[in-house]
């Protein structure tokens, strides 16, 4: 379990990418939101330790290179966009057969399932901006996309909003957090940081599910009551 226990923590990742963490970082936000299998990934985590550690004095107190900031600023947001446009490329060459793949320890149907309730819960545009703040589900909407026929135009458009604001608001506020934290402690900060910062960003989530559902509840039906949302629906993603 040590071995996954390292693949999902930042520091790990970019203590061992050493000179070449910032590339690294490039690397990883593309395969995870490109690639089915990265979605394992540090995704959100990732961006807060490397906006940290583009601190020099952070990164010298924790024995690594600093990260260069205006690589990340430029850099992590277009391979964010590039692997989600690889995704839905992928979804819609290949279909569903791209999920047809035995259960395994990494390959989860329920993952592409949450994508596909996610997708149909908020419609194309809102999900593909709000799934960049949810572990897992942000991988697998971009080939769910393309395999629900989203435009590749349209889901474009989107996927640049949600990738900048989601990458650049990672950063900006780990780079913040690099300068106001002692460097010799910061290693205690992180992981409840990266917590915070996804439940804040779950929150846009949790408003539109909360007014999905009363707008669900609010249908006429023809016998004059209220129609009522399906349970296997009602708040799940």
């Amino acid at each position: 379990m040590d071995w996954l226990l390292n693949l999902l923590d930042p520091t790990w990742w970019l203590t061992i990418l050493g000179a070449f963490a910032t590339i690294g970082v490039l690397a990883i936000i593309f395969a995870e939101t490109g690639l089915l299998l990265g979605f394992f990934l540090p995704g959100d985590s990732l961006l807060v330790a490397a906006g940290i550690f583009s601190s020099a004095s952070v990164a010298k107190g924790m024995g690594i290179e600093p990260l260069s900031f205006p690589v990340l600023l430029i850099g992590t947001p277009l391979c964010a966009i590039a692997g989600a446009q690889l995704g839905h490329f992928l979804g819609a060459r290949f279909g569903r057969k791209l999920f047809d793949k035995p259960e395994s320890r990494l390959f989860k149907r329920e993952h592409v399932l949450r994508a596909e309730v996610f997708f149909e819960k908020f419609g194309p545009a809102k999900a593909v901006i709000l799934a960049r703040f949810v572990p897992i589900v942000r991988t697998f909407m971009n080939p769910v996309a393309g395999v629900l026929e989203m435009t590749s135009k349209r889901f474009f458009l989107w996927n640049v909003v949600g990738g900048i604001v989601w990458v650049e608001g990672l950063i900006l506020l780990g780079h913040f957090l690099g300068g106001q934290v002692d460097p010799k402690q910061i290693d205690r900060y992180i992981l409840p940081g990266v917590f915070l910062i996804v439940v804040i960003s779950l929150i846009p989530i949790f408003v539109e599910a909360v007014k999905h559902r009363r707008a669900a509840k609010s249908l006429p039906i023809p016998n004059g009551k209220h129609h009522r949302v399906p349970p296997s629906f009602d708040g799940e993603f």
